[in-house]
């Protein structure tokens, strides 16, 4: 069995995305890492040639500055990735900029991974979700953020980026997919106040159009975490390969977990899931086999 790991990056220094603690962090799972760089304005080409592994295969494109819509030009460079993987790979292992797998849950993977190989059926594995909000303390536990999505797809070039490259489709078709008990750990909201600003009117040149993003580059210098509608405390560990970044941590935000800022029905919804562990009415960009 052979499993491909692939991303994209684009100025990752100025965005100060964590992208190879992302990389390094599936780097035991994959067999080979490709990693596609897009025209940047920063020395990514120099951080994503520190990480220094056999395994990865640097490659170059061009983003299209025209796709303003939707993050569109995400999905168009993940597809260029995806094609550069190793024809003879059984699966590809897709992770973003700012996720990362921590380490205990590789042996499960693989055995996933095997377990499907030769089922045909099985189009995809689906991921757990946690979303880190603030810093790196707190994780949101509504329903603003996605709980699951597929990131290991079979190595079948039918299968495409779909939208802003969350997850994958062939054609508008849904993947058929099997769980799979481990967790992506989501970093893309933890940043100082004054960087995630800054990565935000940098990453909105990616969806909107001249008028809109005008009006966000007046917006202030910082992100104001206080605009949350749910979080909880996160006690338990991070992947090994984010433990020197969060020890940089040069930022103090305190958030209170008791604050809720839900609509009537989105107040119904959330803490009927809490009871239940079951979240009607959700949008699935995939389909489980049974």
């Amino acid at each position: 069995m052979k499993i491909s790991g692939f991303t994209i990056i684009k100025n990752a220094v100025l965005n100060d995305y964590p992208i190879v603690e992302a990389i390094r962090s599936i780097l035991p799972v994959v067999d080979e890492m490709i990693i596609l760089i897009g025209d940047c304005e920063d020395d990514t080409i120099a951080l994503m040639q520190s990480i220094n592994d056999p395994k990865i295969k640097i490659h170059h494109s061009v983003w299209d500055k025209t796709l303003r819509t939707g993050g569109t030009v995400l999905a168009v460079e993940t597809n260029k990735a995806f094609q550069l993987i190793d024809p003879e790979s059984d699966w590809a292992f897709y992770i973003q900029g700012d996720e990362a797998v921590h380490e205990q849950y590789h042996d499960r993977i693989r055995k996933a991974c095997l377990q499907y190989k030769d089922d045909k059926r099985v189009e995809g594995l689906v991921f757990k979700y946690l979303h880190f909000y603030g810093t790196y303390d707190y994780v949101g536990d509504s329903r603003k953020w996605y709980d699951h999505e597929v990131r290991i797809i079979r190595n079948d070039k039918k299968i495409s980026s779909y939208k802003d490259a969350q997850g994958f489709r062939v054609g508008e078709r849904k993947l058929w997919v099997k769980p799979v008990d481990a967790y992506v750990y989501h970093y893309g909201w933890v940043k100082n106040p004054e960087q995630m600003m800054k990565k935000m009117k940098n990453f909105s040149k990616l969806w909107h159009s001249d008028q809109k993003l005008e009006e966000l580059m007046k917006s202030p210098d910082f992100w104001n975490y206080d605009d949350f509608d749910s979080l909880q405390k996160f006690t338990d560990t991070h992947p090994a390969v984010m433990r020197e970044r969060i020890a940089r941590q040069n930022w103090k935000t305190e958030l209170d977990i008791s604050k809720k800022k839900f609509s009537l029905k989105d107040k119904f919804l959330y803490y009927f899931e809490k009871l239940t562990g079951i979240r009607p009415f959700d949008f699935r960009n995939y389909r489980i086999l049974k």
